[in-house]
């Protein structure tokens, strides 16, 4: 049985065979064919994950980030961090790091690396059977034959429209004769697709070490970054156990520092020590209790949040049950913590696959800002990330850009087991945004029974600064209602409002596992996505 998930349509239970989810329906359609081939969850993801380079260019690409969290159907779980490191050679810690351009190419990029990895993981754990080239085929075919440009895409390049003086790559790979494309016209990538086909034909490893290595090298070098050939041949994603709290029967799992995996588990952590049977879903009492615990986890994070390798982060105190503990008591229901801190900017894709294996990928893709840096490498057809804008020039911070160090991160997919199986896969864009999002949408699948469609379209906030709105307020959808607006004001919360169903609000992705029910999916329909399964 097919079934799709997206906009308004209604989530659909089936017998499982399989189901995936993207933000981009040729990404999804290309998964599900995977499944339907006999691939397994890793394989589809993989796919999914190269289509959207090219189909989803604002927010993912071969030049930026990619983490995974996979269980197999032994009960294995593990998670890839593919961080782009700094470069080895002495960096310049004065001034400011800008957060476009060259002075942004400051990390190596590592999301092809982890594809690389995750299809040896495939192999070696999940009964993968699927050849390296037949995963990277379907995008090869899509850069070179081109696609229509989707709606997100659209948005996302008028959105910046007075800045493509400052965008040289996105004009010259993005924008077909200097002109802003239109909703549905099509868009052809023949240098990505050559790119992908060099990778294709001679393994992951072509680009870090290969002559197309030496080509992203080059172009990089030329545009004023300092990363080197060696840079890029010493990117590796790394396979590590994942960090968990218990909640509501089950466990969360999430990745490790330098990701704010940590974060989404603290706040999760503390709602956990909360009674919300008595609670209603959606009103001024449920987002007050959600933002207050976003608050302090944001205050540990910013704190500690850093590259272990560099900094001590002390993440086993920040999730032990006293920390929790304090941390909820600590929590006024009838007043607001003031929140005047910086907000971290970042775009993402989430993707998710689960097989009738018993495999199961929760996945995100992120080039850091939409459009990342703004600047291509070479003619490589790829756009490099500014991930790099991400440190601190500050020495006392323990963020602070060093030789070699990978970046404070805000990517963190996540996965919720119970009895040892994956009961929920989950993710979203949307850097700070992310935990604030995963907490609504986790609260209302767990705790309220939502299905995922109806969890994703419900109104969402987001605490602080904003793309569009550098103000330190709380954000909330206008269709969260009149009186909970005026309820949250009343409480000390300083709120703005947001257009239903904004773009700003992050794009997550759920896929529910039931056990004796099936599979339910779904994708924000604040994207252009959708979910498939057989």
């Amino acid at each position: 049985m097919v079934f799709s998930t997206r906009n308004d349509s209604p989530a659909l239970a089936h017998s499982f065979d399989g189901v995936v989810t993207s933000p981009h329906t040729l990404a999804t359609d290309a998964g599900r064919e995977v499944l339907r081939r006999g691939g397994n969850a890793v394989e589809a993801a993989i796919t999914m994950g190269a289509c959207l380079g090219v189909t989803y260019p604002h927010f993912t690409g071969l030049g930026g980030d990619a983490f995974m969290i996979i269980a197999d159907a032994d009960g294995g779980v593990r998670t890839l961090s593919g961080i782009g490191q700094a470069p080895k050679a002495r960096l310049d810690l004065s001034g400011t790091l800008p957060a476009r351009g060259a002075g942004s190419l400051l990390t190596t990029a590592a999301t092809v690396d982890t594809w690389g990895q995750a299809h040896a993981i495939s192999r070696r754990q999940c009964g993968g059977t699927m050849s390296w080239q037949a995963l990277l085929e379907p995008a090869i075919e899509l850069a070179r034959d081109g696609f229509a440009v989707s709606p997100s895409q659209r948005f996302w390049l008028d959105f910046r429209r007075d800045e493509m003086a400052e965008l040289p790559g996105v004009r010259a790979l993005f924008m077909p004769g200097g002109r802003l494309p239109q909703e549905g016209d099509t868009l052809c990538q023949p240098r990505l697709a050559d790119s992908l086909e060099a990778i294709a034909t001679r393994g992951h490893r072509e680009f870090y070490e290969g002559e197309l290595a030496a080509r992203i090298a080059k172009g990089l070098q030329e545009a004023g970054s300092p990363l080197t050939a060696a840079d890029l041949a010493a990117t590796r994603a790394r396979i590590e156990a994942p960090l968990s709290v218990a909640y509501r029967g089950g466990e969360l799992l999430a990745h490790r520092p330098p990701t704010q995996g940590m974060t989404t588990l603290e706040i999760m952590g503390m709602l956990e020590r909360f009674d919300v049977s008595g609670i209603e879903e959606g009103s001024a009492d449920y987002y007050h209790l959600l933002a207050e615990a976003v608050k302090r986890a944001f205050l540990d994070r910013n704190a500690h949040l850093a590259d272990p390798d560099f900094a001590s982060v002390p993440v086993e105190r920040l999730l032990d049950t006293a920390h929790l503990d304090a941390q909820a008591a600590s929590i006024d229901p009838s007043r607001a913590l003031a929140w005047p801190h910086p907000y971290q900017h970042g775009d993402t894709v989430y993707l998710a696959a689960a097989d009738r294996f018993g495999n199961a990928v929760s996945m995100l893709q992120t080039i850091y800002y939409d459009w990342g840096s703004g600047v291509a490498a070479g003619d490589t057809g790829i756009l490099w990330h500014n991930r790099g804008a991400a440190f601190s020039l500050d020495p006392s911070h323990p963020n602070v850009l060093a030789p070699g160090k990978r970046p404070f991160h805000t990517l963190n997919p996540g996965m919720y087991r119970v009895n040892g199986k994956p009961r929920l896969l989950y993710g979203t864009q949307g850097a700070d945004g992310q935990p604030q999002t995963l907490a609504a949408v986790l609260t209302r699948l767990i705790d309220y029974g939502l299905d995922p469609l109806s969890a994703l379209k419900a109104p969402r906030f987001l605490l602080g600064r904003t793309f569009s709105d550098g103000r330190d307020t709380l954000k909330l959808e206008e269709d969260a209602g009149a009186e909970v607006v005026a309820e949250l004001i009343r409480r000390g919360h300083q709120v703005s409002l947001l257009p239903a169903q904004s773009a700003l609000a992050g794009h997550p992705g759920a896929v529910l596992l039931h056990p004796e029910k099936g599979a339910f999916a779904a994708h924000d329909p604040r994207s252009d996505g959708i979910a498939l399964g057989l």
